[in-house]
């Protein structure tokens, strides 16, 4: 198992991935990552400096993925934990974790003060990941995302 930064030709494998994750768990509505119009551009999306997609790999397989972005339309200071996604297989591996705290890591680096995201009820597990590691529930979006479709939001002070 590795963890590396995105590539190119990982953007086809990555970006079906997170569409059958999101069916897998009838999630797959307006409003979400499975309509983004940047979901099979990813290697493009996360090239700006205080930006980086990894992907996880085991046997030269992509098993999941996860970011850090810039909130959009939020304070600058604040980066976003997005499109985190694993393949079934994937799960209970403590890969999620490894994936976030590589992220967390980055955007500590990059001098962001907290990390924010977004979620929906259908994805219970990760919510219980992401309290694990620190996030809390707020009360409202920050931001402008676009992905009204997410009615779950947390927040992380990073150091």
């Amino acid at each position: 198992m590795q963890i590396r930064p995105i590539q190119a030709s990982d953007n086809d494998e990555i970006g079906h991935l997170i569409q059958r994750v999101l069916e897998e768990h009838k999630a797959n509505v307006p409003g979400t990552a499975y309509f983004d119009k940047q979901l099979f551009k990813l290697s493009e999306v996360y090239q700006a400096e205080n930006a980086v997609y990894y992907v996880i790999e085991e046997n030269n397989e992509i098993m999941g993925g996860a970011g850090i972005n810039v909130l959009e339309g939020g304070d600058p200071s604040v980066c976003e934990l997005q499109k985190i996604y694993l393949k079934q297989e994937g799960r209970g591996k403590g890969w999620g974790r490894m994936l976030i705290e590589k992220c967390l890591d980055f955007a500590e680096n990059r001098n962001y003060s907290s990390c924010y995201l977004e979620t929906m009820p259908e994805l219970s597990k990760g919510i219980e990941l992401y309290k694990k590691v620190g996030f809390v529930s707020i009360e409202k979006p920050l931001g402008d995302t676009s992905h009204h479709g997410c009615s779950i939001w947390m927040l992380k002070q990073l150091s």
